[in-house]
């Protein structure tokens, strides 16, 4: 019996397995989720530069998703190997910095919790098969871009884009749609919100959401095909209009600050990934349609 039908026969070792991968997953994640957009910022100023005709400077220090090493933001001393421990180190730590006692950001154990629930989950709905590892990086490329988007109010291409092209290539398989429904899904995601977009824009004057936008509802409809859509579209308007009504009467959100739409495009398509299919055959039953 080899590794991975030990595992499909064992399910809660399946989801053990899943949740310890995605705790080391998530802390890298963060990484991700802090540099990423420091990264593309630097990138755009020394194009900036260059167009403008600016000298840059000629040696700048490294940063990359590698390099420099994890420091703290308040007292810049580096972190060390046993203080990095997804989840457990922030535990042990109380949230604090062990050498200054500046608080920890709530988000990195956040991210690496979910990271590892979500996974497991996953695992656990598909089994250790071609379906549930793509379905497992699908969930870590959401949940990337979600955060990033609600701390930054940006979907990188640098993400989204090659999450795209790998959903097409799936459909050649196929795994979760065939390439047909892929194709037209990712033409039909983003045409679709860059129609209301400009809509909005041509009533309104305002603009309602930003690009990335049109390209991660185009990354769900190469995964999930076409047929996905509606439900996408559909569940994520419900959810971000109650929420942004809720955090407009709590008086956490201003008015007239934009909300990032991301998060809950990537709640939706994560839903249907794991129960798409229970939720459409539920709906044509209730509406009468079989």
């Amino acid at each position: 019996m080899n590794l991975l039908e030990l595992l499909a026969g064992q399910p809660p070792l399946l989801g053990l397995a899943g949740g310890l991968l995605g705790l080391l997953i998530g802390s890298f994640l963060n990484v991700v989720i802090l540099r990423l957009p420091v990264m593309l910022e630097r990138q755009w100023q020394a194009q900036c530069a260059e167009l403008a005709g600016v000298s840059a400077p000629t040696d700048p220090p490294q940063f990359n998703l590698m390099t420099p090493r994890s420091r703290c933001p308040h007292c810049d001393t580096e972190i060390g190997p046993f203080e990095n421990i997804p989840l457990i180190s922030y535990l042990l730590q109380r949230g604090k910095c062990r050498h200054c006692g500046a608080g920890i950001s709530i988000q990195y154990p956040l991210v690496e919790l979910l990271t590892a629930l979500l996974s497991g989950l996953v695992l656990l709905h598909f089994g250790p098969t071609l379906e549930g590892a793509m379905a497992v990086i699908l969930t870590w490329t959401l949940i990337t871009l979600s955060v990033i988007d609600l701390r930054e109010q940006l979907l990188p291409d640098a993400i989204t884009l090659p999450c795209l092209w790998l959903g097409l290539a799936l459909a050649m398989v196929p795994v979760f749609a065939d390439l047909h429904s892929s194709v037209v899904g990712a033409m039909a995601g983003y045409l679709s919100l860059w129609i209301v977009f400009h809509l909005f824009r041509l009533v309104t004057g305002k603009e309602g959401m930003g690009y990335g936008d049109f390209k991660l509802l185009a990354l769900l409809g190469a995964w999930l095909g076409w047929q996905a859509l509606p439900a996408v579209i559909l569940v994520s308007s419900v959810v971000g209009a109650l929420v942004g009504i809720a955090l407009v009467l709590s008086r956490r959100h201003e008015r007239s600050v934009p909300m990032p739409f991301g998060p809950f495009l990537a709640a939706a398509g994560w839903i249907n990934v794991m129960w798409g299919d229970t939720i459409t055959d539920w709906y044509l039953r209730f509406s009468g349609l079989t």
